[in-house]
């Protein structure tokens, strides 16, 4: 079985305030701090709309800029009918996010959608929506984030072929 590239990933939870804008902000950070092609379309969303142009919650926004992230100016937004054609991989932030995307993408596309930690670090956990808590679960959240995309970046850099078409390794 080949690996398809990816060259476009949505990260998606509920409303789109809380894990999904801090995945992906944080996720271009560790792209950047790499190195690595910035030319990965990257983007969040959420499954339900009742935030759709609201900045990310203010305690998300927070714990990004403690650890040199501005995810300020993205907006939140639902998931469209197209996103399941635009991107090459869909991550839920947890099993109901999951759930509610296979049953909204057509069946050509299902293979695209999975649990964020699950992809990415092989644990499959849900990442908590921190919403009715306080700053530490925002903190908690962040860290988990943070090791997921560590994890999703070296992960992918398999599925990205080096320029000269032949296989590398450092070994």
């Amino acid at each position: 079985m080949s690996i398809k590239p990816i060259n476009s990933i949505l990260f998606v939870c509920l409303g789109n305030i809380c894990r999904s804008p801090l995945a992906e902000g944080v996720f271009r950070a560790v792209l950047a701090e790499h190195g690595k092609d910035q030319s990965l379309a990257i983007d969040s969303a959420g499954t339900g709309g009742w935030h759709a142009g609201e900045e990310p919650d203010r305690r998300s926004i927070a714990v990004a800029a403690q650890h040199g992230v501005d995810i300020s100016g993205q907006r939140a937004r639902k998931v469209l009918p197209q996103d399941f054609s635009r991107f090459d991989l869909i991550l839920g932030m947890d099993r109901a996010n999951v759930r509610d995307l296979k049953a909204l993408a057509p069946q050509a596309a299902r293979d695209r959608v999975h649990l964020y930690l699950d992809f990415a670090t092989g644990t499959a956990v849900d990442v908590p929506d921190p919403y009715y808590d306080g700053a530490e679960a925002f903190a908690s959240v962040y860290r988990m984030i943070r090791e997921a995309s560590e994890a999703l970046a070296k992960r992918l850099e398999v599925s990205v072929s080096p320029t000269s078409g032949q296989a590398s390794s450092t070994m």
